[in-house]
């Protein structure tokens, strides 16, 4: 079946059958996966992929189904079963229909970018990228290329439908130079000329060769500067908990924090999925309301929390179009404004430590931001404004809050950063904490 006819199909067939409220969404697209290690090519994966998924709502009561084949006969299935399981539904305490349209969408927003997917071409982004590497005193690199390109058609019982591209590439590369010593990086882009394979493999071979040779590190208390891969992961933590479901549900540090100081004057934080040609643009949310640009955070002080229509309701606000039919969610994180150089952020920090990146982030309380996380990759010493040599053997204890109200300063060049780790596109510079807590992790 078309997808423009599925939609019609979807909304018509669950309104007969007692949904209060339809959202459909039918995708397709195909994924071409490279997979790498020890400088070579392991497998070259494609995969065409169709799915619909189904959300209905009668009042209060609410339920999704998916499907992932375009089939009459197994979306009627779909639709009966999302219809029924919404029936048996435990009842929300609040009722927001969707929004009513038909709503005008950004035609940039609605097209995809040019980015080239031919398997030879990505083959040579892998090759790039590992000889960058290698150039820089890897041993061995491995890691993954992923190239997407797709077309989702959305339509809602209120009025609301829009049919938009995606298309992107993302790297992600780890050298590995001697024993431990290990450099990640990344590059991620909408368009072929912000894709930079080569500048990726660099870093992650420049952080490999520097990690030679780590001394174990004493817990402490230190400056501390984090790489854009660490500080990338931090801020999508802030983007999340400014989710107002997890404000609801209790697992956000920032509730009952709007208006207030929330973070160092030095940062703004924005939500901006309306720039075209970037990764996490986004022409409509899942309710279909065009979206727009958030300012989370402006100045350390926290200026909205991210909703949707049954959230807003909840607030007493309106939705900020980041819909997430249950749970609201950021698009395309950015942090704004100016800092300075690498060296001149080194120069500054007397005593502290260098963390490029970081994984396994655990919440010992959502509510308060204590958390734990573990350094990976090159960890540095840095003592009177030089990188001393590399070390291991820390875990960062901290908490949240308290790491934002300490940045001193941040970098002047920014990295977009996606990897499993950091699932939401982040805009992220170096930056400078006054302090952090770190401790030994349990296995030494």
């Amino acid at each position: 079946m078309e997808p423009y006819r599925i939609t019609r199909q979807v909304i018509s067939k669950a309104r007969k059958l007692g949904a209060t409220d339809v959202v459909v969404t039918v995708s397709s697209g195909t994924e071409r996966m490279i997979k790498f290690s020890n400088n070579e090519i392991l497998t070259v994966e494609e995969r065409v992929e169709n799915e619909v998924e189904i959300f209905v709502a009668i009042r209060e009561r609410r339920a999704s189904v998916t499907v992932n084949e375009l089939s009459q006969p197994a979306i009627m299935r779909a639709i009966k079963e999302a219809v029924s399981l919404a029936k048996r539904s435990q009842p929300s305490d609040i009722y927001a229909p969707l929004p009513k349209g038909p709503f005008k969408y950004d035609k940039a927003l609605l097209k995809a970018g040019k980015v080239s997917g031919e398997p030879e071409k990505l083959v040579d982004h892998v090759d790039a990228a590992v000889n960058a590497a290698l150039g820089e005193g890897a041993k061995r690199a491995a890691g993954s290329l992923v190239y997407s390109m797709g077309k989702t058609w959305l339509r809602t019982s209120g009025g609301a439908y829009g049919v938009a591209e995606d298309s992107g590439i993302t790297l992600s590369i780890r050298a590995f130079a001697d024993g431990d010593a290990t450099g990640h990086f990344v590059s991620v882009a909408a368009r072929d000329q912000d894709f930079k394979p080569e500048e990726a493999g660099r870093r992650a071979g420049e952080i490999a060769r520097m990690a030679v040779n780590p001394m174990k590190a004493e817990p402490g208390t230190y400056e501390t500067l984090l790489g854009p891969m660490t500080f990338a992961h931090f801020v999508e933590h802030l983007g999340s908990a400014a989710s107002a479901f997890y404000v609801e549900t209790g697992l956000s540090f920032l509730a009952d924090k709007l208006g207030t100081q929330v973070a160092s004057e030095k940062l703004k934080i924005v939500d901006d999925p309306t720039i075209p040609g970037t990764y996490g643009a986004a022409a409509f949310d899942e309710e279909g309301l065009p979206t727009r640009r958030n300012i989370i955070v402006e100045e350390g002080v926290l200026k909205t929390y991210l909703h949707n229509s049954t959230t807003a309701k909840k607030f007493g606000t309106e939705s900020t179009a980041n819909a997430g039919l249950i749970v609201p969610q950021p698009f395309n994180l950015i942090v704004e404004g100016g800092g300075r150089s690498l060296d001149k952020l080194i120069s500054g920090i007397d005593d502290g430590i260098y963390v490029t990146n970081d994984w396994y982030l655990r919440y010992q309380n959502y509510r308060t931001g204590d958390f734990s996380t573990i350094p990976r990759d090159g960890i540095f010493r840095i003592r009177k404004g030089s990188i001393e040599g590399a070390v291991r053997g820390l875990r960062i204890s901290d908490n949240m809050l308290k790491i934002f109200r300490n940045l001193r300063e941040l970098g002047d060049e920014k990295y977009w950063i996606l990897w499993w780790e950091v699932e939401t596109p982040v805009l992220a510079p170096h930056a400078v904490i006054e302090e952090i807590n770190f401790s030994r992790p349990h296995q030494l």
